[in-house]
């Protein structure tokens, strides 16, 4: 099976924005939750960075923290 590439390292994306809300949605399950660098097949610099942005969107309320029935 092909090992899967990083989003952001194919389309040179260096900082990810907290405000790209449609970006940071394909990351997260539809009850929230943010979906793990092993299935995604994102590096580990920019999980780390897409974890930090999508919990700075929460926190800002630009993202739910979890899915409304």
């Amino acid at each position: 099976m092909a090992r899967k590439k990083c989003r952001f390292c194919e389309d040179k994306i260096r900082n990810i924005d907290y405000k790209d809300t449609g970006r940071l949605t394909r990351f997260t399950t539809d009850r929230g939750k943010i979906i793990p660098r092993r299935i995604t097949g994102t590096c580990t610099i920019h999980q780390r960075q897409l974890t930090r942005q999508i919990k700075r969107a929460r926190f800002i309320a630009l993202m739910p923290f979890v899915a409304i029935r």
